[in-house]
């Protein structure tokens, strides 16, 4: 257990990078356990399209424990609000026992909301607001929310569903404001990222999707759209799950299909560093360490920073 005063360790850095690896293996040193920060991996059954890699928890012969992972049934609509009190949930089970939380995912909107502490409210749908919303296109609504300064990552919308919700949770906290028992305790968190250069991460992004996909991602989606999931539900959870679903339905070929899906997670990757960029000049520090530096030494960093 790191005797600074850290509550928390945050692990991020953009996809491909390795920090789930890292994140496991500090875990395991500290005799601590993972906190996932990652809006799909908390969906069951949808492993391979999340990139979960539950090998990766392996450690020694042991599993390392990892939280807010196969928490939510697909096809239904997880959100920030919901991720805070379950954070909260995990964290406070997690110090009642005496594990150190490592928080790991690539969810920049998540880590941040539990870094910087925000509070949210609940917000509820609204039939009104969406009807008027229904007919706009993937950029009409793009404008709009970005005219409208949200709270939430509007690299995410990558879908008019997105779009659509997070309007419409910024329209409620325009009319309402967090609600004043909506409150986040404050944590001193260490937040470390892996530098990773743009050829190195390219190549690891092409290199990963291509062994998802010998690996059955492609009957992963088929398996769950069997199971009654509607499609139009699978592409709202975007990226692996829009273009596999679209190509599952007859909309897009195989190749059109795996072009356009590596053009879409390489400029996913691009945005998750936009957006830690942002963290820092929101005033959340990141020490960055090289990713693809010998583990004993990345590990030997992170340590170094826990217990200076």
């Amino acid at each position: 257990m790191p005797t600074a005063p850290y509550d928390l360790l945050a692990i991020v850095g953009p996809t491909a990078c390795g920090k789930t690896r890292l994140a496991a293996l500090v875990a395991a040193r500290l005799g601590g356990e993972v906190v996932s920060a990652d809006s799909r991996q908390v969906y069951r059954r949808m492993d391979l399209g999340t990139g979960k890699d539950l090998a990766d928890y392996e450690v020694d012969g042991c599993t390392v424990p990892v939280h807010l992972v196969d928490i939510a049934e697909p096809g239904t609509r997880y959100n920030l609000h919901r991720y805070q009190r379950d954070f909260l949930a995990a964290y406070a089970d997690l110090r009642r026992r005496g594990a150190f939380p490592v928080l790991c995912g690539g969810s920049g909107l998540y880590v941040e909301s539990i870094v910087r502490g925000y509070a949210l409210p609940s917000v509820p749908e609204n039939p009104a607001l969406r009807a008027a919303l229904a007919g706009k296109s993937l950029d009409e609504l793009a404008q709009q929310l970005a005219a409208m300064r949200p709270l939430h990552n509007t690299t995410d919308t990558d879908t008019p569903a997105r779009a659509i919700r997070a309007i419409e949770i910024e329209t409620y906290a325009r009319q309402h404001g967090c609600a004043p028992e909506e409150t986040f305790p404050p944590l001193n968190a260490l937040v470390v990222g892996l530098a990773i250069d743009r050829d190195e991460r390219r190549r690891r992004i092409s290199q990963r999707l291509r062994q998802r996909m010998e690996a059955g991602m492609l009957d992963e989606v088929r398996g769950l759209l069997a199971e009654g999931i509607a499609a139009d539900d699978l592409i709202y959870y975007g990226l692996e799950y829009r273009y596999l679903t679209l190509h599952a339905t007859g909309q897009l070929g195989r190749d059109e299909m795996l072009r356009q899906l590596e053009t879409a997670i390489h400029q996913f990757a691009k945005r998750q560093m936009t957006w830690l960029r942002g963290m820092e000049r929101r005033g959340t520090p990141i020490h960055w360490i090289d990713a693809l530096a010998p583990r004993e030494e990345q590990m030997a960093s992170i340590l170094s920073l826990l217990n200076p």
